[in-house]
């Protein structure tokens, strides 16, 4: 039994909470859609109910811990922990009805990433971590697929929304493709990185994140057995894989930037 499990099981009915909301409303009118960052940067209803949700059940169980979610729910902690939530990663997919979303819950502590869950309702898939007890795809332990080459790794990415960032990865994208055996872009980082956790892809790498996007699949992926690091310089990004692939992922992909 771990310090953290009442956390999780927490994080669990949060998660649902918000999947249920979020896959009744998957498929039909969006509404109240609004631009954020950019022109492709959107929000809509949905992802405010879903967080909305979710902060609700997480700070009516843990009134002192702060609050840090996509849609602008924040609260200052007194008890030095804070959760970080994304209601909706994949916001476009779900406006497109295209199915690959998630909702992301992750508890972190003083010493980092403590409890993460990646729900995918779609798919009837929930991903779960507690720090230092490996992580579940459905109660099932989740491993790294073996690769040590990346001349045959496939790997998965994504794009930010500002203009300029998206030509650097473009660029990126076109020296990287002939030098592995191919990329994915399924449009949510929470999804790409329990892929790597669960063996679907190889490895991962993406600029332009916030930590909402990766704080809770980040630690599943490293419970999971992935090295999980940062990419260097802006704008944030980080690479997650087998150990045997990361130091030459991250030169790959720092050559490619130029």
């Amino acid at each position: 039994m771990s310090d953290f499990d009442d956390d999780l099981k927490l994080a669990l009915e949060a998660a649902r909470v918000a999947g249920a909301l979020l896959l009744e409303r998957f498929g039909g009118p969006a509404q109240g859609v609004e631009r954020k960052s950019s022109r492709t940067d959107m929000v809509s209803d949905a992802d405010r109910e879903a967080e909305t949700a979710i902060e609700g059940v997480l700070l009516d169980a843990r009134p002192g811990d702060g609050l840090l979610a996509e849609e602008g729910a924040r609260s200052e902690a007194s008890s030095g922990r804070r959760w970080v939530v994304d209601p909706l990663d994949g916001t476009t997919n779900y406006l497109y009805g295209i199915p690959a979303w998630s909702v992301s819950i992750a508890l972190e502590d003083g010493d980092g990433g403590a409890v993460g869950v990646v729900h995918d309702p779609v798919r009837g898939e929930t991903f779960t971590a507690v720090r230092g007890q490996g992580a579940e795809c459905n109660g099932h332990p989740l491993r790294l697929a073996a690769a040590d080459r990346l001349d045959t790794a496939l790997l998965a990415t994504g794009f930010g929304y500002d203009p300029g960032n998206r030509a650097v990865q473009a660029q990126v994208l076109t020296t990287l493709l002939p030098r592995v055996r191919d990329i994915r872009r399924a449009g949510a980082a929470s999804l790409d990185l329990c892929s790597v956790a669960a063996g679907r892809v190889d490895a991962y790498y993406e600029r332009g994140l916030s930590p909402w996007d990766w704080a809770a699949a980040s630690l599943i992926a490293a419970e999971a057995g992935a090295s999980v690091r940062r990419l260097e310089g802006e704008p944030t990004g980080l690479v997650a894989g087998p150990p045997e692939l990361i130091d030459g992922l991250l030169e790959l992909v720092a050559a490619a930037e130029g």
